[in-house]
């Protein structure tokens, strides 16, 4: 299954996080400092774990200015769903199904599961057909009418059940052979189960447990093997965070204490040099700050007094990891590298214990990557695109904006503590976020354009955000269908709005060599006008949207269909406008708003919708929609030197 939505009621800052929808491959979570993004993400974790986490308690979880007001209301607490998830039912989950129940029993396209903070766990949002599944025992049972009557008339396994008896008490052979074989599926089937207990524990095992890493998980400066590895076999006492990562480290070294404490120097060593070896290629691969680093583990003795009569010592081996650094031949213990690479390298042990593992899994990354450089943080995104993100879904939370990958915002959801009245909310409209929540995206596209301005040679300067989405969305379509696209050479440039346009080419414009497209008879015109008369910008690259597609006065929505607009700007408020509720023939933004009674509504809400929605929106564009934004690139490619 995949994970497409959760939601998080009443849990420290959240009062109710809305339903947030997550990408099918990674999603990011951008907020500032106490938003709210560890506690949706610690919520989340605690659904289906993978590794031990904390329950859900309502003394030290529940909204702290709500618990005792809600107590005294008499509300059952208890009763309360911290977190809740819709998973989507995949092919492989429902050909599983049909080999196992038989064709139809299982039906289910969504499934929901949650956690209260009184401990159930309960799954639903599946119907069986327990007439289906008698049907098909019967069938692989090899009976029906003609040699079972009595079996062939359930309808339920109780009256499977019934039908054993008579059909063995008989004492004709052909009843109590018949008999004989349905037991034998019967156990086969049920597992000494009910039938619905049967469906819920094969929906359940195949939901994705959560596993969750934070700073907190990484590995202890001092790994005691044997105490470490009977915490984890014992059970009885719950590790640390970065105790489990430790045993993670422990069991990479093949099966426990069989390999790290056998007696043989040579063969624990070998052992530990494989597994040193491999985490060394892991690291290398995506750390680029240092590439002369090697990892080295061994173990050692030491001696420690016991406090306990009868007082005595003992020698305990431990586990010490090193880095050999080959460009000043010095190593230092783990403790002595810099806090990101041991946050890297613990990640990388912990996650080793699940990487080969096929039951699905969701990853969590709560601030991931924090102590990392600028660069090695686009590394890390690298590593979560190519390692991660291939076998498992990701969800990670950050206020950098190095982990804000600007050409993938359909992937960020933004949190914003909105007050004790609304506790901390998820959104997915990444356009309309107050300006702290939105300094990191900012700073994103702003860093993506400062690379692009001194590296890109030809620059195709739009307005807004929003110009770029389309643009950029609608030409990957046109390609993907052999159409004209935009020329590889074009880095699109959003400079934040019309007035900005002209002094950004003005400051910039001598420099580089710039195409700009624009709406059509908007404020800064005549200020653009200036730089061409100037000859600080060709004429011929200044083209505005109502001129390119011969409409007089036009914005970028214009060269939608105007139904394919309404489609959008319908979907993101939620809306039912009809173009004839529209009059006049003035651009549609103007339009609309008019019909609003509004000077102006978001413009970026459409746009959002979008990009969220574009592997749906795309395919239902009209013709005339593709054909105006391809005859747009057209004249744009036009523009660039020959």
């Amino acid at each position: 299954m995949k994970l497409k939505s959760a939601r998080t009621r009443m849990f420290r800052n959240i009062l109710d996080s809305t339903s947030v929808i997550f990408d099918e491959s990674v999603t990011a979570i951008v907020g500032k400092n106490e938003s709210g993004k560890s506690s949706f993400l610690t919520a989340l974790a605690r659904l289906n774990p993978a590794r031990l986490v904390g329950a859900f308690e309502s003394h030290s979880d529940y909204p702290a200015w709500l618990e005792k007001k809600h107590r005294q209301a008499g509300h059952d607490l208890d009763a309360v769903r911290p977190v809740e998830a819709v998973f989507v039912v995949t092919d492989t989950d429902t050909n599983a199904w049909n080999r196992q129940f038989g064709a139809g029993v299982l039906e289910a396209t969504e499934i929901v599961a949650w956690r209260t903070y009184g401990g159930e766990y309960l799954v639903a949002g599946h119907q069986a057909s327990e007439q289906l599944g008698v049907a098909h025992v019967l069938t692989v049972a090899g009976l029906d009418q003609s040699n079972a009557p009595i079996a062939a008339a359930a309808s339920t396994f109780d009256d499977l059940q019934d039908a054993l008896p008579p059909m063995k008490a008989s004492g004709e052979p052909a009843s109590v052979d018949a008999a004989g074989r349905l037991e034998a599926v019967l156990k086969s089937y049920l597992k000494g189960k009910t039938f619905q207990e049967v469906i819920l524990s094969s929906i359940s095992v195949r939901i994705p447990r959560f596993f969750y890493f934070a700073n907190y998980s990484s590995l202890p400066k001092q790994i005691k093997i044997r105490d470490i590895l009977a915490k984890a076999k014992d059970k009885k006492t719950p590790l640390d965070d970065d105790e489990q990562t430790a045993v993670s480290l422990l069991r990479q070294a093949a099966s426990d204490d069989e390999y790290i404490l056998n007696a043989d120097y040579e063969l624990r060593k070998r052992e530990l040099e494989n597994v040193a070896n491999s985490i060394t290629d892991d690291v290398l691969a995506y750390w680029t700050q240092n590439p002369y680093l090697r990892v080295l583990i061994d173990i050692t003795q030491i001696v420690e007094a016991q406090a306990e009569p009868p007082k005595q010592t003992v020698v305990l081996d431990e586990l010490k990891v090193r880095v050999w650094d080959d460009r000043h031949r010095l190593s230092l213990g783990f403790g002595g590298r810099s806090t990101g690479f041991q946050w890297f390298f613990s990640f990388l042990a912990a996650f080793s214990e699940y990487e080969s593992s096929t039951e699905p899994l969701v990853i969590l990354l709560d601030e991931p990557a924090l102590g990392l450089h600028a660069r090695a943080q686009s590394d890390f995104l690298r590593f979560i695109d190519d390692r991660l993100a291939p076998k498992h879904q990701v969800v990670y939370t950050t206020h950098s904006p190095f982990m804000v990958p600007p050409g993938k915002l359909e992937r960020v959801r933004v949190v914003e503590d909105a007050g004790r009245d609304k506790g901390s909310v998820v959104s997915s409209n990444v356009l309309a976020s107050d300006p702290d929540t939105l300094f990191p995206l900012q700073s994103a596209l702003g860093y993506d354009l400062a690379q692009h301005l001194f590296v890109a040679p030809h620059n195709l300067v739009v307005e807004g955000i929003s110009d770029f989405i389309y643009l950029t969305a609608i030409s990957d379509y046109l390609a993907s269908n052999g159409r004209v696209s935009l020329d590889r050479r074009w880095s699109v440039v959003p400079v934040g709005g019309a007035d900005l346009v002209p002094t950004f080419v003005a400051l910039l414009g001598h420099h580089l060599d710039v195409t700009v497209l624009v709406d059509s008879q908007k404020a800064g015109h005549q200020k653009l006008n200036k730089i061409v008369e100037n000859g600080l910008l060709h004429k011929k690259r200044v083209l505005t949207v109502g001129g390119v597609l011969q409409c007089g006065l036009a914005d970028i929505e214009d060269a939608f269909d105007i139904d394919d607009y309404l489609s959008l700007y319908n979907g993101a408020f939620n809306a039912t406008l009809k173009v004839s509720d529209l009059n006049g023939g003035d651009p549609v933004v103007s339009r609309i708003a008019r019909h609003l009674g509004v000077e102006r509504y978001d413009h970026g809400k459409p746009a959002d919708y979008f990009l969220r929605n574009k592997t749906t929106v795309l395919p239902s564009l009209k013709a005339a929609t593709l054909d105006q934004f391809e005859h747009l690139l057209v004249a744009v490619n036009a523009t660039l030197p020959s």
